[in-house]
């Protein structure tokens, strides 16, 4: 992750820490659009993302995706709303990280 952007992202996070070990939380997909989980935000149900392209590269605070699994006990996605592809419990994520 290019060094000013983790900068950024760990001012704007209570912690101060932000993980950079990221990796792609899209499942399979076509699209060259990768997001990456970077922390949790104060703002309850929204959380800070990497999204990359190429090179390309954005921070993006994000709502929680709202849908649950089927079932009672349904687990919730893992991603953001309107996220393209599928939901995190319906299929494992294909991993692809960024590397600068």
């Amino acid at each position: 992750m290019p060094l000013e952007l983790a900068r950024e992202a760990e001012q704007r996070t209570s912690t101060g820490y932000v993980d950079r070990a990221i990796q792609c939380r899209l499942s399979d997909h076509e699209g060259d659009d990768h997001y990456g989980l970077l922390t949790e935000l104060d703002t309850y149900g929204t959380a800070l993302w990497l999204r990359w392209h190429g090179t390309e590269t954005a921070l993006l605070a994000l709502p929680d995706c709202p849908m649950t699994g089927p079932g009672p006990d349904g687990e919730g996605c893992c991603l953001f709303a309107d996220h393209p592809e599928a939901h995190t419990w319906q299929h494992a994520p294909e991993v692809t990280s960024y590397a600068s």
